[in-house]
């Protein structure tokens, strides 16, 4: 299985006869890559998410945070409770606030829309992980 590195560009919309697809256009380093691909053929694609920083958990985890009355001052968006008193301890795994985003993610199963050789560019319907203009590799299912 061969994987071809391409640069993510900005997502859009392309129609073909009467359907509108949402489609993300990859940027090929060489057209003649393109030879490798067909229209309808399932490719994966693998890029490097987005990054969020550090965000809490709220944000992070989608927790609901807690009550705006009853006696509360501060503790609008923290985590609650971390844990019982009787391992002394926090748990592995206790999902709290930390960095997000930045992982390295495989979309599987996007379908190839349209090629376009004049630009080198390979139209997937969906959405592929990562920055505009960030690097992803494809590579057939």
């Amino acid at each position: 299985m061969e994987k071809i590195q391409a640069k993510k560009l900005k997502m859009t919309q392309i129609w073909k006869g009467d359907k509108v697809f949402p489609v993300s256009p990859l940027q090929l380093k060489d057209a003649t890559q393109l030879d490798l691909f067909k229209e309808g053929d399932q490719v994966k694609v693998t890029g490097v998410t987005k990054g969020h920083g550090f965000q809490g958990v709220v944000k992070r985890w989608s927790f609901a945070g807690g009550p705006k009355t009853h006696g509360q001052k501060n503790r609008y968006r923290s985590p609650g409770s971390i844990g019982s008193t009787a391992p002394q301890r926090v748990v592995p795994g206790r999902k709290m606030a930390g960095r997000m985003g930045g992982n390295q993610k495989t979309i599987r199963n996007l379908k190839v829309v349209e090629l376009d050789k004049n630009t080198g560019k390979l139209f997937v319907r969906g959405s592929v992980p990562g920055n505009t203009n960030s690097k992803v590799l494809i590579a057939k299912s």
